[in-house]
């Protein structure tokens, strides 16, 4: 595992201005923020898997390419608006009071099963098919091959 993490601009003098001190602290807490920003230390792969840098690490480039493969494929499979919303909704309300948040992740939900793409995993709930363990492709049969899913946008 060769990959390495860092904030190596204080090494230099200069500062971060591209939202670093406010996105690293969110991520992986503030003394393992503040360690990175102000030392300007390497974090290798497996000490950024252990504070939360990274949810995965890979022993081989080829490996860490067919899993990143893998994962796209999985996620283009799942019902797209219904996974955007969760998304949005993860990352938007990470710093909203809890009510708020509650109130938006149900708007935001509501929008989806008015939609209309929760229709097909409702039904099968409400058949008693169980759909738990089931793969992307199972729990949503009508979705899009991967090759004709467009990507999910930015936030």
């Amino acid at each position: 595992m060769s990959a390495v993490f860092g904030v190596f601009c204080p090494r230099v003098g200069v500062p971060l201005i591209d939202g670093g001190t406010v996105r690293l602290p969110r991520i992986v807490g503030l003394g393992n923020a503040m360690h990175m920003i102000l030392t300007g230390r390497a974090v290798d792969s497996l000490e950024a898997l252990a504070m939360g840098l990274v949810n995965r690490a890979f022993p081989t480039r080829e490996e860490l390419l067919s899993g990143a493969q893998s994962l796209g494929l999985t996620l283009a499979r799942f019902p797209q608006q219904c996974l955007r919303a969760d998304r949005r909704s993860a990352r938007l309300h990470h710093s909203l009071p809890e009510k708020v948040a509650l109130l938006q992740e149900f708007a935001g939900g509501m929008e989806v099963i008015e939609g209309g793409e929760s229709s097909a995993g409702a039904q099968k709930f409400s058949e008693g098919k169980p759909f738990r363990h089931a793969t992307p492709k199972e729990a949503n049969p009508g979705s899009l091959p991967p090759k004709e899913v467009p990507l999910l946008p930015k936030l």
